[in-house]
């Protein structure tokens, strides 16, 4: 090849590569948004969420707000099985729940272990599983923040991914392990339900619709919030992350508990391995 070749070559080559490289970009960033959606992604994450809820207390002046810190934490175990680790700590600001204002309170609430056994590989069908261990830890700052007792159970999540859609649940229920909780406080023993459902447009969009759902099987009472949520993938500074808003709406909550309408808003960052 004369030199004239090899520069059409070398042209023709160099067009090829930048022609590709968005285009392995975009393929990378739709990865990647499918991977932020999935509880039981190989993938480290450090998820901040803000909730904010109204009209509590026996007045019902009362508000309630609660920053979530939840890092995910993947490790691999052999060539078939991840475990991922996921944490809430939750931070709670709360206020006018009682009428002298002896509730008005803030700090660190109870921590949510949960880790999950989950195999590399979709089942034939192509759904994603994960199963294992969910903890209550005591870490609440002030006894009105922290049910004051370790609690222990099994948690699971089963989710598909397919043109754009994600759907699936993820579940736990924990028995409190202390024999004799504190006076003021119910053994714990309560179940949690999130059925979730989103779809992500090729600008990397994300509208989803989530329930939350618990069920306190000692006061026989549901909390259930409704979550409309907008989730953005964006890339500041070459550090992936989504940003996430949207209202909620309680459909059912005890006496005191949130009613109407409340806020959340959400950062993740993401950090692909």
């Amino acid at each position: 090849m004369d030199w004239k070749g090899r520069c059409r070559y070398t042209t023709s080559a160099l067009i090829g590569a930048l022609c590709l490289a968005p285009l392995a970009q975009a393929e990378d960033s739709a990865e990647l948004a499918k991977k932020a959606l999935n509880p039981v992604a190989a993938m480290y994450s450090l998820p901040v969420q803000y909730n904010w809820d109204q009209k509590m207390g026996p007045s019902g002046e009362g508000m309630h707000s609660v920053t979530n810190i939840q890092p995910v934490l993947p490790f691999t175990l052999n060539d078939d099985w991840n475990l991922i680790s996921r944490t809430i700590l939750p931070v709670i600001d709360q206020h006018g729940l009682a009428d002298n204002g002896a509730a008005d309170k803030s700090g660190v609430g109870d921590i949510t272990q949960s880790f999950f056994f989950s195999p590399k590989q979709p089942t034939a069908s192509g759904w994603i599983l994960g199963v294992g261990p969910a903890i209550l830890i005591p870490t609440g700052s002030d006894e009105l923040l922290g049910s004051e007792q370790w609690g222990l159970g099994p948690t699971a999540v089963a989710l598909k991914q397919e043109h754009g859609w994600t759907y699936g649940m993820l579940a736990n229920h924990i028995w409190g392990l202390d024999g004799s909780p504190p006076d003021d406080k119910d053994k714990v023993n309560q179940t949690f339900l999130q059925p979730f459902l989103s779809f992500t447009t090729s600008s990397l969009t994300t509208y989803g619709v989530n329930t939350e759902s618990t069920y306190n099987w000692q006061s026989r009472e549901w909390s259930v919030p409704v979550n409309l949520t907008v989730t953005q993938l964006l890339k500041i500074g070459g550090q992936p992350l989504t940003i996430q808003a949207g209202p909620r709406y309680w459909l059912d909550s005890p006496d005191d508990g949130p009613q109407g309408w409340g806020f959340r808003f959400a950062v993740t960052m993401l950090f692909p391995r």
